[in-house]
């Protein structure tokens, strides 16, 4: 039966979300359990473009990358795919109505990364939009749940909460993302003389995006609300943590939140969320 692979498909997702990110694997246990499964079967397609990228050096990347793309478009195409994250990915995007759109534009950021090492200020933008802002938007098509009203007004919101949660990794792995990778995102940085002025002009728009999206996170729906302010709240202690480190220290170590604080971080998210003062 089909609806067996169907669980199979999804659990593959779930394992893949939870190997590659403590972080969100929180905030989605804090949504409706409802909510669950769309969210990491997105995360899953999401996560596995990325690894093709990012870490599989010893292959051909591109063609890797021209194979999945095609394989996700068969795979919405047949409503089946024999790959369990695409399998499951397919599912998700025809109950929820994601726009092919947004898919091509994720997976046109993926292929930038094959071969741009730096970015101008419109290629950065593109490259936010395709590889965060997109992610936003599907995510907020299961947190609406077919209430396109709501999903419209809170898009604006969306795109900037995935535009800070990228920007903030781009800052915390400006070393690794550099040396091990040969990349550097953020438009006309010279990371040999990476300087506090350049740090607070990043972090000032950063601060900016995550003050808009917490207006749109106040409005969404109860059931998806807890998940992404604890996954705001995570970033937000993230970002925190890198602004009161100097420009060198990020070069020389990767800033993250240990586990233990997460679990306060939660607990944080859950008392502010249950007085409903967030």
């Amino acid at each position: 039966m089909k609806a067996l692979f169907d669980k199979i498909s999804v659990a593959s997702s779930k394992i893949i979300t939870r190997t590659y990110s403590t972080s969100f694997s929180i905030g989605i246990h804090c949504l409706s359990k409802r909510l669950h499964e769309p969210i990491y079967n997105i995360y899953g397609f999401v996560r596995l473009a990325d690894e093709i990228v990012d870490s599989f050096h010893d292959y051909d990347k591109k063609v890797l990358l021209a194979e999945f793309r095609e394989s996700t478009y068969q795979a919405i195409e047949r409503r089946i795919s024999l790959n369990p994250v695409l399998n499951s990915f397919q599912k998700v995007v025809h109950e929820y109505n994601i726009d092919q759109s947004l898919i091509d534009c994720f997976l046109d950021s993926m292929e930038m990364d094959l071969s741009m090492q730096g970015h101008s200020v419109e290629s950065y933008s593109k490259y936010i939009l395709g590889s965060a802002q997109v992610v936003g938007l599907m995510c907020l098509r299961v947190f609406t749940e077919g209430n396109d009203a709501m999903y419209h007004k809170l898009t604006p919101a969306a795109m900037k909460l995935g535009a800070a949660f990228q920007k903030v990794n781009f800052l915390r792995d400006l070393k690794d993302d550099n040396t091990l990778l040969g990349r550097i995102y953020f438009p006309g940085i010279d990371l040999v003389r990476f300087t506090e002025n350049e740090k607070k002009k990043i972090e000032a728009e950063i601060d900016a995006d995550f003050k808009e999206a917490l207006e749109g996170i106040r409005q969404l729906p109860a059931t998806a609300r807890f998940g992404v302010y604890t996954a705001y709240v995570y970033y937000r202690e993230l970002f925190n943590k890198i602004r009161i480190t100097p420009p060198s220290g990020i070069m020389n170590k990767r800033i993250r939140i240990p586990d233990y604080q997460k679990m306060n971080l939660l607990a944080y998210s859950y008392v502010k969320h249950c007085l409903k003062i967030i």
